[in-house]
């Protein structure tokens, strides 16, 4: 996989967890395949209550950190060496972080969102539960997976209930496409899982015509009891609640991680 990246997304950040204007130029893939191409489509902006605002100033500096150019150390950032960890992908308001991080304190859970206040919740949780082994990254996932983690690093990959983008011309800007899976079996060590769950019948079938579309992802269907990370989410989170309130039903994915090589050389972004 060969990509070519812009500068640091933060370089010019001001605020304590804020993101330049706008979006920032994303990373340009050049290996044929297709990847989210989200333009110049802004994120969601929010306020923070004041103690939520207050715990985010005095808890983010240890606990999170904004989309750069960086490889993250995984033993630094979490404290301790040689723990398993996985990445979630659009955690929203962290209501799933929370509830599965306590049952799998063995593992590192990063959490990459772009919506602050959604961030401040989850963080606001972690700190009243005494969860240690969270942390967030506020960034789009897909930037955050190409600039921030090393090739055969993540031992799991959660994707839950990404935007369906409905709209057929929008279809482009949906996460689950043969660029991001190739990215993502690149950051898995081999036997790492990826775990997508979706409750919008169009996206699973989108996702049905897709699940054989990369060769480092051996598809595993749902359930796979076998499965070396925790499958159970725990709690229906916010946006699976509505879809069961519509009587949607719940799709949900699991692949493994090949042995075979990896073709991503890019190390250090």
């Amino acid at each position: 996989m060969n990509v070519s990246h812009p500068h640091p997304a933060d370089a010019t950040h001001t605020g304590l967890g804020e993101l330049p204007a706008g979006r920032p130029p994303q990373t340009e893939f050049r290996d044929g395949l297709d990847y989210p191409r989200l333009g110049q489509v802004t994120f969601r902006r929010g306020t923070l209550t004041d103690n939520q605002q207050a715990l985010f100033n005095e808890h983010w500096p240890r606990l999170g950190t904004v989309l750069h150019d960086e490889v993250i150390d995984l033993d630094e950032w979490f404290g301790r060496s040689n723990h398993p960890t996985i990445v979630e992908i659009g955690s929203g308001t962290g209501t799933s972080t929370a509830a599965m991080a306590p049952l799998e304190a063995n593992t590192n859970v990063i959490a990459v969102e772009l919506y602050k206040p959604g961030l401040a919740k989850l963080l606001g949780s972690v700190v009243r539960g005494g969860i240690d082994n969270v942390r967030m990254i506020r960034g789009d996932g897909i930037e955050v997976l190409a600039r921030m983690f090393a090739p055969n690093t993540l031992d799991g990959v959660r994707i839950f209930f990404p935007d369906p983008w409905p709209k057929a011309r929008h279809h482009k800007r949906r996460i689950i496409q043969s660029g991001p899976l190739r990215l993502i079996a690149s950051r898995l060590k081999p036997g790492g899982v990826l775990h997508v769950a979706t409750d919008h019948a169009d996206y699973a079938e989108w996702i049905d015509e897709l699940v054989h579309v990369e060769d480092l992802l051996e598809y595993k269907g749902w359930p796979w009891p076998e499965a070396p990370l925790l499958t159970d989410r725990q709690v229906i989170t916010k946006f699976e609640g509505k879809g069961l309130d519509k009587d949607h039903v719940i799709h949900e994915y699991l692949w493994r991680r090949t042995e075979a090589e990896n073709p991503d050389t890019v190390v250090k972004p």
